[in-house]
């Protein structure tokens, strides 16, 4: 497949629906030695956690290639443009501006906006300030407060220039696969951990909620969570309950305490030692209305029963991904109707949706047709959704171009552009020309 095709009369063809491609700091930018060391720069540098041994010290560059690349996302016709904010490099050990991070930033949003691209910004894309992980991090509730004191002077320092903030992107990653699993940085492993980090990372959400409504009024504000949809082997009770614990773990976890004030009912399950320390109106402040749910969606898990850890997940069948994850579009319908029917949902951007594939470039051309695939079965996912109700108002591709993929190094690439790491050219592949005229042929 070479393009993307939706019905000729979806919501997705309408000139006033989003199109975007996202990025995050830590994965694309390089130029370290103009920020504060972060978790991950620590990560990076413990034997063993990053899969080809790499680091973000360069990445794609793009502290010294911004300008190229908005040309280069100009150049692919999209309406908005989703990134991240280091917090390591716009804030100082003293907890004030750093004038040289702000002025980095501040100039992306000037072409941004000079080109009427949105900017979408990222308040926190998982790089914290190693110094405050020194201080336990999001185990500390006090770091809650520390990023409402950064979101306050970051968003007063943009001011009008930015259209859209989120406060944290994907906590679900931050707390469970940095905190629980120690798969992510900071790389601690404990389930008494895990809830901890949650409950400070969804305080400081709220807590940002609360500034922006105050210094930055006029922008959509709202939070990023990422989903994986839970599904049982087989339709026994057994399977039906591991499969609904796993999602109220790993999914509603987060979802819940935002829309409704409080924890999923298995809060009550858990022992005392992995239970969050709640504070009285730690749930108002968390559970103030935001402007738009932004949904993060790659992939479903498949869950049967254990006999003492309740839900085990099993390894994807079918196709998969270079990342190993089912390909399965029916699940992001599922998901986004599900989400729907259950809570009553703001406006929702996804903000995240893509695949890492085995890319090749021959003669200068990346034929990555498995990954149009991909992004067709996908939109027309999005647009079943909406055709079932769901008030779905943008698409974000992750992502950009390829990038420093966390644990993968830079083994896995999620890219609609091709990255040469050696010469930092970048290559628009099939699927970066195939999102482009899906853009362009709308209505």
């Amino acid at each position: 497949m070479t393009k993307l095709s939706l019905p000729s009369h979806s919501p997705l063809l309408t000139k006033n629906f989003v199109y975007g491609v996202a990025t995050a700091s830590f994965q694309i930018e390089g130029g370290i030695e103009h920020r504060l060391p972060c978790i991950w720069d620590t990560f990076c540098d413990t034997p063993n956690k990053i899969a080809d041994n790499s680091n973000g010290h360069v990445a794609c560059d793009h502290y010294n290639q911004w300008h190229n690349d908005i040309e280069l996302i100009d150049s692919l016709g999209v309406d908005a443009y989703r990134l991240s904010i280091s917090w390591p490099r716009v804030m100082t050990l003293s907890g004030e501006l750093n004038p040289e991070g702000v002025k980095f930033y501040t100039n992306i949003l000037d072409e941004l906006n000079k080109r009427n691209i949105k900017a979408f910004v990222t308040l926190y894309h998982w790089d914290l300030p190693q110094h405050l992980e020194d201080k336990g991090g999001w185990l500390n509730r006090d770091t809650a407060y520390e990023f409402a004191r950064y979101v306050k002077l970051i968003s007063q320092a943009f001011g009008e220039r930015v259209f859209s903030y989120a406060t944290l992107n994907e906590p679900f990653c931050s707390a469970f696969l940095g905190y629980e699993v120690g798969i992510h940085a900071p790389g601690l492993i404990g389930k008494q951990y895990g809830k901890k980090a949650a409950h400070h990372l969804l305080l400081a959400h709220g807590l940002a909620m609360d500034v922006l409504k105050h210094t930055s009024p006029n922008t959509q504000n709202g939070i990023v969570l990422n989903f994986t949809p839970c599904y049982p082997l087989t339709q026994s009770p057994e399977d039906i309950n591991a499969a609904s614990y796993a999602d109220d773990y790993l999914n509603q976890w987060y979802m819940k305490p935002i829309m409704d004030g409080q924890y999923p009912d298995i809060i009550k399950q858990l022992p005392s030692n992995q239970q969050p320390e709640i504070h009285p109106g730690d749930m108002d402040i968390i559970s103030q209305s935001i402007d738009y749910l932004g949904i993060n969606f790659y992939t479903r898990q498949v869950y049967k029963a254990h006999p003492s850890e309740i839900y085990e997940p099993l390894a994807p069948q079918g196709p998969l991904t270079d990342m190993g994850w089912e390909i399965y579009p029916q699940s992001f319908t599922d998901l986004l109707v599900t989400l729907n029917n259950t809570y009553t949902l703001p406006p929702v951007y996804i903000t995240e949706n893509g695949a890492a594939m085995p890319d090749t470039i021959k003669n200068g051309e990346v034929n990555d047709a498995d990954r149009v695939n991909y992004y067709n079965s996908h939109l027309n996912a999005v647009h079943n959704a909406t055709v079932q109700g769901v008030n779905i108002i943008g698409y974000f591709a992750w992502s950009l171009m390829d990038n420093f993929e966390w644990a993968e190094g830079y083994l896995k690439r999620f890219g609609i552009v091709y990255v040469d790491y050696k010469t930092q050219q970048r290559t628009i592949k099939a699927s970066g020309q195939a999102y482009k005229h899906l853009i362009q042929s709308r209505k």
